[in-house]
């Protein structure tokens, strides 16, 4: 078998610097039972489509993975500028999405500043 990637088209040598980024920078999804498959690549528009499935579906941390893999991706690959991703749980757009008709919340951390410039002091405790 030839490792030659000049009979690549570009959108297949794309598709594996994507899967072998995801591989690379997030060993823990499939250490711990999820998978990372790109769903839809559009070169044209620089966007990629990750599903993550198995073991994420669910999985209370997904949402900070799914932040990760946005940022770091349009960072390392400079061909993504817009990363979506979701874990598939009721058709929902992940945080790192911004599709129509997605519940409108997006990732908090403290110390972000919210639309209306005010400081995100962060998750507040049920009780």
């Amino acid at each position: 078998m030839s490792t030659d990637t000049s009979e690549q088209s570009p959108e297949d040598e794309l598709r594996e610097r994507i899967t072998n980024f995801l591989r690379r920078n997030f060993p823990q999804i499939q250490m711990h039972g999820g998978s990372a498959a790109i769903q839809d690549l559009d070169i044209e528009e620089g966007s990629v489509t990750v599903q993550l499935g198995g073991a994420c579906s669910g999985c209370g941390i997904s949402p900070m993975t799914i932040q990760a893999i946005k940022t770091r991706m349009t960072k390392e690959i400079p061909e993504i500028e817009t990363v979506h991703a979701s874990t598939g749980m009721g058709g929902q757009e992940g945080m790192a999405g911004g599709a129509e008709g997605d519940s409108g919340m997006s990732p908090s951390f403290p110390g972000d500043t919210t639309d209306d410039g005010e400081e995100d002091e962060g998750p507040q405790a049920p009780f």
